[in-house]
């Protein structure tokens, strides 16, 4: 289960807001919930930023005469991408722009197996090919050591990237990043396309209108792809990037769209997110990023078609070896439940593709709401890892906890990523469980609604008005709402009962809501169940008529005391661990004969279930969420239930004879704590 914050939002302010716009009065609730609370701020949110002089950028004039040049005297120029849709895009558009240009220009993306960024056995095939410079994009400002060996070359070097620089800087003729201290640009937080968007717009004397006709369209990909804020100049380049991607000409992206069943027409920040950028993502996961470029630069019909099928297939590997790890996971969870009473947990396996681990360790975090590290070990011994958390456990501090144990390592609060010897994983292991330990409160997994929906707020016009909150993406979400207290009216399974589709009265609402990748019989709830969800909601039309789509994202049965539900958790988590507890506390968690029987009863009559359901529909002042895994344990103990751990389900087994369940080593195990 996860932790739901629903924000307040203010209805007087935005029916202010609304006499003096045109902006419907439920996308202006959601601004005001999300801290809109003056009609300057509300009118800057929708005022389409200009974009700041690319001169304004530290190193962007020295950038200029040095690629003009070269240019001038025909010198190759090499462009140094990055393997993720950011870097492809990248080096797609500047090389793009270069040889518009007339310059004698060629493109270097390092494979995923050489490591991010410039390396040393790179820059000297570069130098072979007789590069006389070489212009990173989304990367550069950390390689210091490489930026010496390129002059050692009798090459030169100009660095555009949009990472964070540490305090030196690579030797370069320009270093332009807007992270720099001494960078007077407005707008910091451009994504590495972004950067090298403005770059063209300063070879072109500064003047956006042109690179935006042309390149606005992949810039907005590689913008939304690397999860920049969606806020000031990105907002703007994504905004116009979408009208543009509606009528591209680019062969590529038109394959794109076409292969991937995606409606150019109405193309979003979200179809991008979800739909095309893995896509392209895949070939620096499976295949080689340069197909990707290729792609984006074929001028022919037939070989974009060629190429974006490659990429297609590239993605459909990627989503099953995902699969095939998630699986192995999950049986290692089932065979050692106990992984799951730490706060964050360490999984490792043999030959891992180390170009999806990132995307598993995402994926582990949305199953178990826990931060984690997942390790790749290859046949020599050598481990990399991904990790990803959520806000309270900042995975940086934690792999600097651990530093001594890594080869390499690198992140933020929310991921990061590493490298070590196989031997180390156990050190790991322990350490990592130790800056858990540390932690003042476990990190709970969250989701935010903006706001409690009304009856009343579900119409198409309202709906449709929540299209002007577009784009969606960092920092800008999609809005989520709350219904509470639903009556399930009834429950239609869809897709061979792969999804669940329910009629529901809301109040003087009646509806239907969509809980995909669902089986009814996984559902939490029955027909006449009241229920709460967190919900979308979007437009579906058939046949001419529009109506109110909504789909639901997470939901619950009405009434569920969460901080009491986690707060009881993570102490049966400690209880699990070792850890000590107050006798008192002990004594209080120990079930008597009624809970005991009260609970057995519940998992006789489900056939199997789902704890998560069962406290739903057990959990009171008498029964919390520790004492009823203490009754499944018990029970499990003495096998009259099965419990799988990777799914928290619980089923029944067959019983032939009485047994004592004060015999079972869970009940001796309490009673010797008191």
């Amino acid at each position: 289960m996860k932790k739901w914050k629903i924000n307040r939002s203010d209805k007087d302010l935005a029916e202010q807001f609304c006499a003096r716009c045109d902006i419907n009065k439920l996308a202006l609730e959601v601004l005001t919930s999300r801290g809109y609370t003056d009609f300057d701020s509300i009118v800057e949110y929708f005022t389409t930023s200009e974009l700041s002089d690319p001169f304004l950028m530290k190193d962007m004039d020295k950038a200029v005469e040095t690629i003009e040049n070269m240019i001038d005297g025909f010198h190759l120029i090499c462009v140094y991408g990055d393997y993720d849709c950011d870097g492809i895009t990248s080096t797609a558009i500047l090389y793009n722009y270069l040889e518009s240009m007339g310059a004698n220009v060629m493109y270097y993306i390092p494979e995923r197996s050489e490591g991010y960024g410039l390396n040393a056995d790179a820059i000297r095939k570069i130098a072979g090919e007789g590069a006389k410079l070489i212009v990173t994009v989304d990367n550069g400002i950390s390689a210091v050591e490489e930026a010496k060996l390129i002059y050692e070359l009798g090459m030169k070097l100009v660095v555009t990237d949009h990472h964070q620089p540490s305090d030196e800087l690579p030797m370069a003729e320009a270093v332009v990043d807007p992270h720099r201290a001494d960078c007077p640009c407005p707008y910091k937080d451009l994504a590495g396309v972004g950067v090298a968007f403005k770059l063209c717009a300063a070879l072109d004397g500064g003047n956006y209108e042109i690179v935006l006709e042309q390149y606005a369209d992949i810039c907005a990909i590689g913008t939304i792809a690397d999860v920049v804020p969606l806020t000031g100049e990105n907002r703007t380049i994504v905004k116009q990037g979408l009208e543009y991607l509606k009528n591209t000409e680019n062969q590529g992206l038109c394959k794109l769209f076409e292969l991937n069943s995606v409606d150019k027409a109405s193309v979003s920040s979200t179809d991008i997110s979800f739909r095309m950028a893995p896509v392209i993502n895949a070939s620096g996961r499976f295949g080689s990023p340069i197909t990707a470029v290729k792609a984006l630069l074929s001028e022919d019909e037939y070989d974009a078609h060629a190429h974006v099928s490659q990429l297609i297939e590239l993605n459909a590997m990627r989503k099953q070896t995902e699969k095939v790890i998630i699986s192995e996971i999950v049986d290692h969870i089932d065979k050692y439940p106990q992984v799951l009473d730490h706060a964050a947990l360490v999984l490792w396996g043999r030959n891992w593709h180390p170009g999806v681990i990132g995307i598993v360790s995402s994926k582990i975090l949305d199953l178990y709401g826990k931060p984690n590290l997942i390790i790749s070990i290859d046949d020599d011994g050598n481990a990399r890892g991904s990790a990803r958390s959520i806000h309270g456990f900042d995975v940086f501090d934690c792999l600097h906890y651990c530093a001594e144990l890594f080869e390499k390592y690198g992140g933020h609060e929310c991921a990061g990523g590493f490298s070590l010897r196989q031997e180390n994983i156990g050190a790991l292991c322990s350490k990592v469980y130790e800056y858990a330990d540390r932690l003042p409160k476990a990190p709970v997994q969250e989701i935010c609604a903006d706001k409690l929906l009304m009856p009343q707020d579900i119409t198409v016009e309202n709906v449709k008005g929540l299209s002007s909150l577009e784009p969606f993406g960092a920092q800008n979400p999609s809005p989520v709402f709350a219904v509470v207290g639903a009556v399930v009216l009834s429950v239609i399974p869809l897709s061979q009962g792969k999804h669940t589709k329910i009629e529901f009265e809301y109040g003087s609402y009646k509806g239907q809501a969509l809980f995909f990748s669902l089986a009814p019989e996984r559902a939490c709830f029955k027909i006449g169940d009241r229920i709460d969800m967190l919900v979308k909601l979007d437009i579906n039309s058939f046949r001419g008529t529009e109506s109110v789509s909504i789909k639901v994202i997470d939901h619950r049965l009405s009434g569920v005391k969460q901080e009491r539900y986690f707060a009881a958790k993570q102490c049966y988590e400690k209880l699990m661990r070792g850890e000590d507890l107050p006798s008192a506390y002990v004594q209080k968690i120990i079930p008597g004969r009624d809970e005991l029987v009260r609970v057995y009863k519940y998992i006789s009559s489900a056939g199997s279930t789902n704890l998560d359901h069962m406290f739903m529909s057990l959990g009171d002042d008498r029964m919390n969420y520790c004492k009823m895994r203490i009754c499944v344990d018990i029970f499990a103990d003495k096998q009259l239930v099965d419990y799988k751990a990777a799914t928290m389900s619980v089923s029944m087994l067959e019983v032939s004879s009485k047994v004592d369940l004060e015999d079972s080593p869970t009940m001796k195990k309490l009673r010797s704590m008191l």
